[in-house]
């Protein structure tokens, strides 16, 4: 989709504002479906950054998820955001979602094609 639904901006202007993680959504960008929940990019931002924390190859990116990038650019501030921030979020692939626990997803609103609320997974029953 090359202009994001105005819908789905408000959806995700929301969640920044809101500070909020409990908004379940499930997208389709470029044929892949992505559901999970999602997160204000700060939050994201924050959580990634730990994780590469933790990481002894990766601790040096964690800077460029808290704002202190080489380049010295800041995450962006508020207004009409342009990505979504997934985490606990898995890709649908026939009967299992990757990774099982869940990833943390950016995405950007200008290719989401196809969405819906709320978080699908598979059951076998």
């Amino acid at each position: 989709m090359s202009t994001p639904d105005d819908l789905l901006i408000d959806l995700a202007a929301m969640v920044e504002s809101e500070q909020t993680n409990q908004m379940s959504l499930t997208v389709v960008v470029h044929g892949a479906v992505i559901t999970g929940r999602l997160a204000p990019e700060s939050v994201w931002r924050q959580r990634v950054a730990e994780v590469l924390q933790d990481s002894d190859q990766l601790a040096p990116f964690a800077g460029v998820f808290r704002g202190t990038s080489p380049a010295g650019r800041t995450p962006p501030d508020a207004g009409t955001p342009s990505h979504l921030h997934f985490h606990v979020a898995r890709i649908l692939q026939g009967t299992l979602g990757i990774p099982e626990t869940g990833g943390m997803y950016r995405i950007a609103l200008k290719d989401v094609s196809a969405w819906t609320v709320g978080d699908f997974s598979y059951s076998d029953k």
